[in-house]
């Protein structure tokens, strides 16, 4: 698997209001967040991108009142999934 690298000038990173320590996974959340925020990413990919399980991406989520992104294609979708977890394929 690839992956993006991109630089952050030091200028930027200094005035960040994120302790150094967890600067890292802590841009990853806020990038994950905005981009799930904006359709940009799924809900799996967001919560991929900043490392945490689905539930603690929920919490997250309510945390900072971005609603879920849930359409009828989703839900289709977990119809399917529930019409073959039933059947046992």
């Amino acid at each position: 698997m690839s992956s993006l690298i991109f630089n952050i000038p030091e200028e930027i990173i200094s005035t960040a209001k994120i302790p150094r320590k967890n600067l890292k996974s802590e841009l990853k959340k806020e990038l994950a967040l905005q981009l799930y925020r904006e359709g940009i990413l799924s809900f799996s990919s967001a919560r991929r991108l900043c490392g945490l399980s689905k539930v603690e991406f929920h919490f997250l989520l309510g945390e900072r009142q971005i609603p879920r992104q849930y359409d009828i294609e989703d839900y289709e979708k977990d119809l399917q999934n529930i019409d073959k977890w039933e059947s046992g394929q």
